[in-house]
């Protein structure tokens, strides 16, 4: 197995078996049918709707009385208050949406074609397809370009004049029929039931345009150029139809009135300014840029773990081309999805998912994918100080589990155990400190200092002190749900675990902020002294951590969320023997009752075996995740595909070969006796080359 390669010797039967490529902004799924080539395309700023005011006026007038339900133990009282009072209205976040589909439809009515091969080049961001048609071997070239902003495509063939198709650009339900367009009689089912115009301004464009559903929502515009090598070309309707080409080159560009009102002249211009580039040097930039980023870490394992190697290289593939500066953050699908209404609207979901896509974003020293989620965390602040003001009637930056496109801050669904939990906010923020510690930026610490103090000024005015401990009420152990001792089931609760380990690390990273920026803010005293009222992490009568801050039972032992061992990861409060005893524990007994069963759940058990320094362990869920949670095409399958996995099974092999505090192999199995990393990024903004064999270090270098 090349660990740089992932291949196929047939064309893709599904999206699942499709191969991804992306430039951040923009990204398709390529399909290589012989006769029929689909691209399915996304841009990332087309999401349903625009900004909405969904906040709930009842809230502020309510959260008292939930608070003394709460208090005075009437559970399903202050749930059913919550779901009126605290939810959104309407209680649905904007989704994101599918762009559109590009169809290459070729000339040849034979289908008995022959070596096929279609495969996604890691190390190059290169899909390649080939194969022999008639005695004659075909190729095709496929990127997505950060450079020059376009998806581009070559087509060729070892002899002259052989290169005949049509395009169709289309907006609606995918085609399932790859055969032979000429085989059809109805040649354009679902093709463009989502658009309002597609046509051909150009001799060599087509455009489609279109309006994303939803009130206040965007418009905007994809383009397809078509430059050919020999032969001709005619615009016919909105069809672009070549005959008998040497070769041809396609570009595709996309944008929406989310990036700037001119959503036509921007295609244009960028489709002509890459058109006035061979498509030798498009490739040639393309490369430069994405090897720039992509050869800065490498890992090297035992020739029977390139499969594992494989996995690492995919995911540092996609986080490259999900998430560059200038893009939307990776949501639930990165930027990769078919549906108009995907499931859980690939929106970021904020209380694991978003944060666990960027975990490998540091270590992989690629500090310039994270950028996009501090800019959605900036445009997220405004709005969620409204939240703050407006629900609750009090300062500082509240989000809940969910936010969108704008940034919206009130809460999402009317789900009891996910959807009134007042944290998001102040888990993204750790991220700033995250990205200080691994790069010591003081400019950009100095620049987001007040988002990290305003999600913790928030806490404190929410926060309610219960029997001597700074708790939240109400809140939630995502998404989990307890059983009082009188059989009582509830989701709603005054104190949960980790909302503890959460505010810890946020409080500390404020307070270790300001001691760097020495900013004066009044909060600063404030949060000193309420630190002090944080319960810490606490072992129950059974021996595992405490979920919540009473000593409940759950009522699925086996839940996907692990939401009480934030503090062993992600965070730090969870360590020394004993915590580490009662983790695992926790682990077993949620593993033994049918736990790890999606594939991003699964990637954070690697994570936190591994901070525990139990190699075998998280090998063994490394392994589980790969057998059990991952589609043809290697996406991670919850199911269905979330992309969230991919990252959290690159972050769990850093963990086993340098720790979350930068030890080095702490938790190598016994599969890895050798290897070697090159440029890992630790903290206090240094990298790290190591070599070993016999599970001993035989080389290092810090630098």
């Amino acid at each position: 197995m090349n660990s740089n390669i992932i291949s196929f010797e047939r064309p893709a039967s599904d999206w699942n078996e499709a191969l991804p490529i992306g430039n951040g902004r923009m990204g398709a799924m390529i399909f290589g049918g012989v006769a029929t080539e689909l691209l399915q395309l996304n841009e990332d700023s087309v999401w349903y709707g625009g900004i909405r005011d969904r906040i709930n006026p009842s809230a502020k007038d309510k959260l008292p009385l939930i608070r003394k339900a709460l208090d005075e133990g009437r559970i399903s009282e202050a749930e059913d208050l919550c779901a009126l009072a605290l939810s959104g209205i309407p209680d649905t976040q904007s989704h994101y949406e599918a762009l559109c589909n590009l169809y290459i439809l070729f000339e040849n009515t034979d289908e008995d074609y022959s070596s096929y091969r279609r495969e996604l080049d890691l190390k190059r961001s290169e899909v390649n397809i080939t194969y022999e048609l008639q005695g004659i071997s075909y190729f095709r070239k496929m990127i997505a370009s950060y450079p020059d902003k376009v998806i581009a495509i070559r087509l060729g063939c070892e002899k002259e004049g052989q290169i005949s198709f049509r395009t169709q650009l289309a907006r609606g339900n995918i085609t399932w029929d790859m055969s032979p367009y000429k085989k059809q009689v109805y040649r354009n089912p679902g093709y463009n039931s989502c658009v309002d115009s597609v046509y051909n301004p150009y001799p060599d464009m087509t455009y489609l345009t279109g309006k994303c559903a939803g009130k206040g929502s965007v418009e905007f515009c994809c383009g397809i150029k078509v430059i050919i090598r020999g032969g001709e070309m005619e615009s016919v309707g909105n069809s672009l139809v070549v005959r008998n080409a040497d070769e041809a080159l396609i570009l595709i560009s996309a944008t929406s009135e989310f990036y700037g009102k001119d959503t036509l002249g921007y295609v244009k211009d960028t489709l002509d300014a890459a058109s006035s580039k061979e498509a030798e040097r498009i490739w040639n930039d393309h490369f430069s840029d994405y090897s720039a980023l992509y050869d800065r870490t490498e890992l090297t394992l035992p020739s029977d773990e390139a499969d594992v190697v494989r996995m690492f290289n995919f995911g540092k593939y996609l986080m490259i081309s999900g998430s560059r500066e200038g893009s939307q953050p990776l949501n639930l699908q990165g930027i990769w999805n078919k549906d108009f209404d995907p499931m859980w609207g690939s929106k970021f979901t904020i209380n694991i998912n978003t944060e666990m896509n960027y975990w490998p974003c540091e270590p992989l020293d690629l500090p310039e994918c994270h950028m996009p989620l501090f800019d959605l965390l900036e445009r997220m602040k405004p709005r969620g100080m409204e939240v703050a003001r407006r629900m609750y009637g009090m300062r500082g930056f509240a989000a809940h589990h969910n936010t969108d496109i704008w940034g919206d801050c009130a809460p999402q669904d009317t789900c009891l155990s996910s959807s009134y939990w007042v944290l998001g906010a102040a888990w993204l923020s750790l991220h700033i400190w995250e990205h200080y510690l691994f790069t010591g930026d003081i400019s950009f610490l100095r620049k987001h200092f007040d988002t990290m103090l305003q999600s913790a000024v928030f806490i404190s005015d929410y926060k309610v002190i219960d029997n001597g401990y700074l708790s939240l009420s109400p809140t939630v152990s995502p998404e989990n749900e307890y059983e009082l001792p009188n059989g009582e089931k509830g989701c709603v609760c005054k104190g949960a675990s980790m909302d503890d380990q959460i505010i810890k690390e946020l409080f500390e990273a404020v307070l270790s902020a300001e001691d760097i920026l020495k900013t004066g803010s009044p909060e600063i005293e404030k949060i000193r002294e309420e630190i002090k009222l944080i319960k810490p992490v606490t072992i129950g009568k059974d021996g595992r951590i405490m979920e919540w801050h009473d000593d409940l039972k759950e009522t699925d032992p086996g839940h996907r969320h692990i939401s009480h061992l934030f503090g062993l990861f992600p965070g730090n409060s969870i360590k020394g023997e004993e915590l580490y005893k009662a983790a695992a524990k926790t682990l077993e007994t949620r593993l033994r009752s049918g736990g790890g069963h999606t594939g991003w759940s699964r990637a954070w058990i690697i994570n936190l075996y591994a901070s525990m320094g139990t190699g075998e362990e998280a090998y063994k869920h490394l392994r589980l995740l790969m057998e059990k949670s991952l589609l043809p095409n290697l996406f991670d399958d919850h199911p269905p595909f979330q992309i969230d996995g991919n990252f959290g099974l690159v972050s769990g092999i850093i963990r086993m070969i340098l720790g979350r505090d930068g030890e080095e192999l702490p938790s190598l199995p016994s599969k890895w006796k050798a290897g070697s990393i090159r440029g890992f990024k630790i903290r206090g903004g240094k990298r790290i080359d190591l070599k070993w064999e016999d599970y001993k270090i035989t080389y290092r270098k810090v630098y």
